[in-house]
């Protein structure tokens, strides 16, 4: 028994990480689905309308939150576990680049925004999810936007991170493509996830940013610890907004 599991790892080694991001963006797209499916008035529109401030809305951050599970599962079936296999508890050099690629993720979403604005104006930029959320609570809300704050600047870095800079990446370094290739394509996945078709380069940039800190060490605890500082302003804005 203990030889077949040390020869699936040999096997899958190379493709398990491929396994895991499909798996991963598989249930992100399930739940999406299921969330539209259950919206007052039948299909279309944004999950996150399905769900006012209150118990349920842990469930409009559920898709995001599923993109993680894949690359857990298959780290361990397949690999040496998520510590190992993406480096996703950061040490103290993870939080040092980390936050240094935050806070340029931040210079280079609010730049690109402001180009954006300036060429096509402020119809064509759209309003993130958090801002709507923010603008339907009131002083009642306080709880469950400290729970919005918590899967904002944790929850949801570490499931994304965990799918594109940790098992995505993972695999597209096993077959030997160059750095800077992996940067942009992993950058382009995090963009499209986001699913906000006029923050797009915004979000290409950002993630390019926060790609730098799993280039510069190696590790997705870094690029964890960036996409948190890059969430975490807005998401304190959740405060202000309400």
């Amino acid at each position: 028994m203990v030889g077949e599991t040390r020869v699936s790892r040999v096997v899958f080694g190379a493709h398990w990480g491929f396994i895991a991001f499909f798996a991963g963006l598989g249930l992100y797209h399930v739940a999406t689905a299921a969330l539209t499916a259950l919206r007052p008035g039948g299909t279309g529109g944004d999950p996150f309308e399905l769900l006012d401030i209150g118990p349920l809305l842990p469930l409009a951050f559920l898709p995001t939150l599923l993109l993680g599970l894949g690359p857990v599962l298959a780290s361990h079936r397949w690999g040496e576990g998520p510590a190992a296999d993406f480096g996703w508890w950061p040490s103290y050099r993870d939080f040092k680049v980390g936050l240094a690629c935050g806070g340029l993720a931040l210079f280079v979403g609010y730049s690109l925004n402001l180009l954006v604005l300036g060429l096509y104006g402020v119809d064509r930029v759209s309003d993130s999810p958090l801002t709507e959320l923010a603008e339907g609570a009131d002083s009642d809300d306080t709880g469950w936007l400290v729970l919005a704050v918590a899967i904002v600047v944790v929850a949801t870095p570490l499931a994304e991170e965990l799918l594109t800079r940790g098992a995505l990446w993972n695999a597209l370094e096993r077959h030997r493509l160059p750095r800077w290739v992996i940067l942009v394509l992993t950058a382009v996945v995090f963009a499209y996830l986001h699913g906000e078709p006029t923050r797009t380069v915004a979000l290409l940039g950002q993630g390019l940013a926060i790609g730098l800190a799993r280039l510069r060490t190696g590790r997705a605890g870094a690029s964890l610890v960036a996409h948190a500082a890059n969430n975490l302003p807005p998401a304190i804005l959740l405060f202000t907004a309400s």
